[in-house]
């Protein structure tokens, strides 16, 4: 298979306040030919809102606002809202994105009906403190998977105070929305540390305390997939909303690799069953874009691509990512190649 084409980066920070110290990892919506991004927008402190600009093409931008489309304004996402990812259910829009308040990290929802405007629906994620958490879990605990989401949530604990230990919450991060209900139900992706799980539910309101109780007590069933091969020796996420082709949903997602000199980002292709997306009918071995070029290695936080997007134009998938946590860049690949690619790689779920 062909390596990506890079075409460089086509969003770079400006002089304006709210994002002079980054743009980074947009939600992506292509509507024919334009080609719509929702990006991360850091100001100095690294406090985040989300910035538009819409893109004639994979590649021209065209349109770019002056001040942020969606900004934070609750207690839960008062230092940012983050790296959203976008999915059109029906006749509505879901964006997904990561509240954080300084010291713990949420997946959220809001919706629109015309891009423009955005309606808060308020955390999706569990929200347990570690405690409660590893109570949950404790039956699961001689599973290594499970017990990695608890030793990083407790390496967290480390430099905090007592008073702090009790307000913060294991981090649930990479919430992506399939782009239709299968079933009747939502069916999204998220990300407890290092793997990446799958929850459904009909409403937002029926995901309660008691929903993920029941969900963590069980959390083994929900796992998707696991680090597995050598560039995701650290963990793995979800990256860009799965995208429906005849032979399965094709998942872009990001894989994070152990270096001496700290974490390196890649981006990543798996192929999911389209009845049940649980099931992984191939994945690749190897990274489909890994940090090479200079504004991948250099940046706020140095040999990072963490794609979030994607974009189809003729027979190229165009993905969307973050370079080094500053800049937006995009590589493409010719689709049926890489799906060809996948098919040489089928195996069964590692888990089922």
């Amino acid at each position: 298979m062909e390596l990506a084409t890079k075409h460089g980066v086509i969003l770079e920070k400006t002089e304006r306040p709210f994002e002079e110290l980054g743009v980074l990892n947009p939600a992506v919506y292509q509507d024919g030919n334009n080609v719509h991004l929702f990006y991360r927008a850091a100001k100095r402190g690294n406090f985040s809102t989300i910035g538009y600009c819409r893109l004639e093409g994979p590649l021209t931008l065209a349109e770019r606002n002056t001040e942020p489309i969606f900004s934070p304004e609750y207690i839960y996402e008062i230092h940012g809202v983050e790296d959203p990812r976008i999915t059109k259910i029906g006749d509505l829009f879901y964006m997904t994105y990561v509240t954080y308040d300084g010291l713990n990290a949420c997946a959220a929802l809001a919706t629109s009906k015309n891009l423009k405007t955005f309606k808060k629906k308020g955390i999706i994620s569990p929200r347990f403190i570690v405690n409660e958490f590893t109570n949950l879990i404790r039956n699961h605990l001689q599973n290594p998977g499970i017990a990695k989401i608890l030793s990083f949530n407790v390496a967290r604990h480390y430099p905090l105070t007592e008073t702090l230990k009790e307000n913060l919450y294991v981090w649930d991060k990479n919430v992506v929305l399939f782009p239709k209900k299968i079933n009747g139900k939502f069916v999204a992706l998220h990300r407890l540390f290092p793997s990446i799980q799958i929850f459904t539910f009909e409403k937002k309101k029926d995901l309660t305390v008691d929903f993920w109780k029941e969900y963590l007590k069980n959390l083994p069933d929900h796992i998707v997939m696991e680090p597995k091969y050598d560039h995701e020796t650290s963990h793995i996420g979800p990256g860009a909303p799965p995208i429906e082709t005849a032979d399965g949903w094709l998942l872009i997602y990001h894989s994070a690799e152990k270096r001496e000199k700290g974490l390196v980002y890649h981006a990543s292709a798996v192929l999911l069953d389209l009845e049940n997306p649980q099931k992984v009918l191939a994945r690749l071995p190897k990274p489909i874009i890994s940090p090479v070029e200079y504004y991948e290695r250099h940046g706020y936080v140095n040999y990072v691509v963490f794609p979030t997007g994607t974009a189809i134009f003729d027979d190229r998938l165009y993905i969307y990512y973050g370079a080094a946590d500053d800049k937006i860049a995009v590589a493409s690949l010719n689709l049926i190649d890489l799906l060809t690619e996948l098919k040489k790689n089928t195996h069964e779920n590692d888990l089922k």
